[in-house]
């Protein structure tokens, strides 16, 4: 059964979102503040995290952050809950690596959704063969292991980008619309995504891109959406 850790000062949205996601089969962690709420992903390792950001003592970018950085930790794919609605917020949540955000007030049942959908990439990716490995120029991506390399070098992605680059990869040269890799690569499409998946592409360019500005990788196919296309490495030239 997977278990969900569900952190919010507010302890009647805690109750109220446990509430719906235990009727959806899932097993409910709990937390009230940033500390316990470490404590409980070093000690248990939940396999998604449903986060507030205005917390009492440490709020929820520090907290993302601080995940991102640890290695431990850092697959943990995480959903920012918030009253913030601005899209600057949104975007600096996607920036420093949340999958998904979802603002205040919400519809459990959305919040259910978005969780299924971002475990069952999880599931997915479990049932794919270590073996599989897939290269673009320099990218090297093994699906198995979930870890890009580029020249030998390991390089972090966030479980959204991983998926992302995943799709993009698996078919080099094709154009896909902004709906289409939604659905592939995070498993539904809500209205307002798109800007979502701009901050996640961005996000990508700056950690595979030599120049994010002018990127080789990731193509931007202008009124449709994005593609990946073989770029040339230093021994093809």
């Amino acid at each position: 059964m997977p278990r969900i850790l569900v952190v919010d000062d507010d302890k009647d949205i805690v109750r109220l979102v446990k509430s719906y996601l235990q009727k959806a089969g899932y097993s409910v962690l709990t937390a009230f503040n940033g500390e316990t709420a470490l404590h409980i992903l070093r000690s248990e390792h939940p396999d998604l995290l449903v986060l507030d950001l205005m917390l009492p003592d440490r709020d929820g970018w520090d907290l993302t952050r601080l995940i991102r950085s640890d290695y431990a930790l850092m697959d943990i794919p995480i959903i920012m809950l918030t009253a913030r609605v601005e899209d600057s917020d949104k975007i600096v949540g996607l920036e420093i690596g949340a999958d998904d955000y979802i603002t205040k007030p919400f519809n459990p049942r959305e919040v259910v959704a978005r969780v299924r959908a971002l475990l069952r990439r999880s599931q997915r990716d479990l049932r794919t063969t270590s073996a599989q490995i897939l290269q673009t120029g320099a990218l090297v991506l093994d699906i198995g292991r979930r870890e890009l390399a580029i020249h030998g070098t390991s390089i972090e992605l966030t479980p959204s980008e991983f998926d992302l680059l995943h799709v993009l990869m698996e078919s080099p040269g094709y154009a896909f619309t902004r709906d289409e890799l939604l659905e592939k690569a995070l498993g539904y499409v809500y209205e307002g995504m798109g800007r979502t998946l701009d901050s996640h592409i961005k996000n990508l360019r700056k950690k595979i891109e030599p120049d994010p500005k002018k990127p080789t990788y990731v193509q931007t196919i202008y009124g449709v959406g994005y593609k990946l296309i073989q770029a040339k490495t230093m021994e093809d030239e």
